[in-house]
């Protein structure tokens, strides 16, 4: 079992990684254009999500050059290891976070050009509730370590759920949420641009691009439910937790943008997550008996994901319509 609380990190490291984040969100408001609506191309978000995977790979070669000039050769490769292990769990669970967007923003039919901002958005709020879960996570790691146990027997029955209903779609009509805002807020029926609130004869009206946001706002703390027990199956460490929940959230918005109009041709993506979470959890039940090397996690979990994704392009369904673009 991992060694609970232990982390490698010093002040100087968080406060570097954090500076790290509010820059690239700060490069994005203000320099790439992220406070001007416009509708992102395939090529635009292409260049996000290689960047992004590219920043993932070198935090952790820095993370291995560090390590192995201050603690030695086999830490550095445990925690790297551990870095990608997590960044790749983190990421391949996110995926079904697109899945809802695309579901949210057909729904309200969205234009694409006022979609970036909302994600930006949904993307700053999902850093702080993810940090506020992790640290929450890692104190009732490091206070009752019988917990991770209840992680994992949790993450076999959410596994099995998304087995059982992977090819149903939730009904946003009946969704409680979105029903109680519709009854104690003034809606706009109508979009404002990327305006959440608007004033009108002296009235607060809010506009359906609010409504959108929460509706992300909340399906990002469902996710999170079941991707940051999962990342506790490879690492207690919280600097490895954050950053690997980081670096998937902040690559997940050019992700979207790159694959929400083919969406339908992952229809089998939900199967091998599903998959995933319930290998993820058996791994943490079996603890006690059988420990097993963060390199099989890696590629176990990285085979699966590759398979689904092989296996829904070779089965690709016909193509459906979605909030008026050709998905």
């Amino acid at each position: 079992m991992p060694t609970l609380i232990d982390s490698f990190a010093t002040a100087p490291m968080w406060a570097g990684f954090i500076a790290f984040v509010i820059a690239m969100l700060a490069l994005d408001l203000f320099v790439f254009g992220g406070r001007k609506a416009h509708r992102v191309s395939v090529k635009e978000a292409l260049a996000w999500v290689i960047a992004w995977i590219c920043l993932a790979l070198a935090f952790a070669a820095l993370l291995w050059w560090y390590l192995n000039g201050t603690q030695g050769a086999e830490i550095a490769q445990k925690k790297t290891l551990e870095f990608l292990a997590g960044y790749l769990i983190e990421q391949s669970l996110s995926v079904d976070n697109m899945f809802v967007f695309v579901m949210i923003f057909g729904y309200f039919a969205v234009p694409p050009e006022l979609q970036r901002r909302v994600l930006l958005y949904g993307v700053l709020g999902a850093i702080v509730m993810r940090a506020g879960m992790i640290l929450a996570g890692v104190w009732l790691v490091g206070q009752f370590a019988w917990i991770l146990y209840v992680f994992g027997a949790f993450l076999v029955i959410t596994g099995i759920k998304m087995l059982i209903f992977a090819e149903s779609s939730p009904d946003l009509e009946k969704n409680p949420l979105l029903r109680w805002l519709r009854g104690h807020l003034r809606i706009m029926p109508t979009f404002h641009g990327e305006s959440f609130f608007v004033r009108q004869n002296g009235i607060l009206w809010a506009t359906p691009m609010f409504l959108v946001l929460v509706l992300i706002e909340a399906s990002d703390v469902v996710f999170a439910v079941d991707s940051i027990p999962a990342i506790f199956a490879v690492t207690t460490d919280p600097f490895i937790v954050f950053t690997s929940n980081i670096f998937a959230i902040m690559g997940l918005r050019a992700l979207y943008f790159l694959l929400a109009d083919m969406a339908d041709r992952f229809h089998l993506l939900k199967y091998g997550l599903a998959i995933v979470l319930v290998f993820i959890g058996g791994k943490m039940l079996a603890m006690p008996w059988f420990h097993m090397p963060i390199q099989w996690s890696l590629s176990i979990v990285g085979s699966i994901i590759l398979v689904s994704v092989v296996a829904s392009l070779a089965l690709s369904r016909p193509r459906t319509v979605v909030s008026g673009q050709d998905a």
